[in-house]
């Protein structure tokens, strides 16, 4: 069974904007924080943005604070990213994750969506 599913990346110009979505199981959901990923060609995977599911806390990579929005849809139980003034640095595959503890890198990962592409051209 399929925990989390990515949708919405794609190929955009430098100062464009995107939004990412990210569904998760029912049981994800309810039990887990949650945080976006995302991994260039020939670098390490690196968290961009988490949520906490006990207190809706969020954090940043310093070099998308201010640029991007995580926060979580509970109707759709959707994990979303905003993502605005997009710069060609923003491309990479982009990872959805869920853990039981705060997300702060991939160690603490319990499930990864299958990803999705988001490349910048300038």
């Amino acid at each position: 069974q399929e925990q989390l599913a990515e949708s919405g990346g794609g190929l955009v110009q430098a100062g464009d904007s995107l939004r990412l979505s990210c569904a998760a199981s029912r049981d994800v959901w309810s039990k887990y924080s949650m945080a976006w990923f995302r991994q260039a060609i020939g670098k390490e995977r690196e968290v961009v943005a988490a949520i906490s599911r006990v207190n809706g806390g969020t954090s940043y990579a310093d070099s998308v604070r201010g640029r991007f929005t995580i926060s979580r849809d509970n109707a759709k139980t959707a994990l979303l990213l905003q993502m605005n003034n997009l710069k060609p640095e923003d491309t990479a595959m982009y990872y959805c994750a869920a853990s039981s503890r705060w997300i702060n890198r991939p160690s603490r990962v319990d499930y990864w969506g299958q990803g999705t592409q988001v490349t910048v051209s300038s």
